[in-house]
């Protein structure tokens, strides 16, 4: 019987994903190597897969100790952990997890737009202190009815966010790299579609193209009214810029998933009771990460196969 190929796995990975994967290769967790350096000087050379995910990726110094590295397999949509350019400039694709996650991050898109506008989170405090039978009704909020709806980065999920929202008479506009002839109105710059919004939701990829695109001269346009959501990455948004807007009132609320030092978070936003958190879990079903492990393993097992892959990204398209 031939040898198993030999993959690393970077992060960790279900009991369902581990099953398949060791049906088909050798797997050797990174993380149970107390010299890693030395690992991969002994056995670099023999690993032709890797399995990551989004937010470990595969640093530079990893990929480059893999000579002989064919495929990149990521568990989450977003890589930009990885360097997808330099693994085609060597023939090597990276595949990800698009479109199995897109519906669960939008409902998350929109359910913290609408705990941040109908101070969700404040009142469930508030009767559990039970201060609603001794002190009464608490303050009036604002409706997500008819309200103008901003999507920066109008890709898969944003169109899924987009799509919910005729159900709450939204007037929804966007901006991307490029107008992409959609019904919506487009904008070229994202400071005057911040001004005519009262919501601004980022779904936008990270990396260096889109860091701090969410600018404080974005946060002011956005105003002491206007509600950002953050489900994309956390270097999108500018942080102390918001956290410090949120302090002074010039930024109305904030519904966070992802922050740009993750797992740390900006003290300060744990006191504001206009700002909802979430540790980055905007896809965090059980429903959904069965389907992003198996579409991950699937990749693996096609290009075991015959070479190809289910859902390459795009600079690997041409592999």
């Amino acid at each position: 019987m031939a040898a198993k190929p030999d993959l690393l796995m970077i992060g960790s990975v279900t009991d369902r994903m581990m099953a398949r994967l060791t049906a088909d290769f050798t797997v050797h967790a990174l993380s149970d190597q107390p010299d890693q350096a030395q690992f991969l000087a002994d056995h670099g050379a023999a690993l032709t897969a890797v399995l990551t995910n989004g937010h470990d990726g595969l640093r530079p110094d990893l990929m480059a100790a893999l000579p002989n590295l064919k495929i990149v397999s990521s568990y989450g949509v977003g890589y930009d952990a990885i360097d997808a350019n330099a693994a085609a400039e060597r023939g090597i694709i990276v595949t990800h997890t698009p479109n199995v996650l897109n519906d669960e991050v939008a409902n998350t898109a929109l359910l913290l737009w609408f705990a941040v506008s109908r101070s969700l989170v404040p009142n469930d405090a508030y009767v559990r202190a039970g201060r609603w039978e001794n002190e009464g009704s608490t303050p009036l909020t604002h409706s997500v009815q008819g309200r103008t709806v901003g999507i920066v980065g109008l890709g898969r999920i944003g169109q899924a966010i987009a799509d919910r929202l005729g159900v709450f008479d939204s007037t929804v506009v966007y901006h991307s790299r490029s107008d992409k002839k959609v019904s919506y109105r487009y904008y070229a710059d994202l400071a005057e579609m911040a001004a005519d919004s009262d919501v601004l939701i980022c779904i936008t990829p990270g990396g260096a193209a889109t860091k701090h695109l969410i600018s404080e001269q974005v946060i002011d346009a956005l105003g002491p009214d206007g509600i950002l959501v953050n489900v994309s990455r956390g270097s999108v948004v500018d942080e102390t810029a918001m956290v410090k807007a949120l302090k002074e009132g010039r930024l109305g609320g904030a519904g966070l998933d992802v922050f740009e030092q993750e797992p740390k978070v900006p003290a300060e936003l744990f006191t504001m009771d206009n700002v909802v958190l979430q540790p980055h879990v905007g896809s965090a079903t059980h429903e959904t990460r069965q389907a992003m492990g198996d579409l991950t393993c699937d990749n693996l097992s096609q290009w075991l196969k015959d070479g190809t892959t289910v859902t390459p990204v795009p600079e690997c398209n041409d592999l």
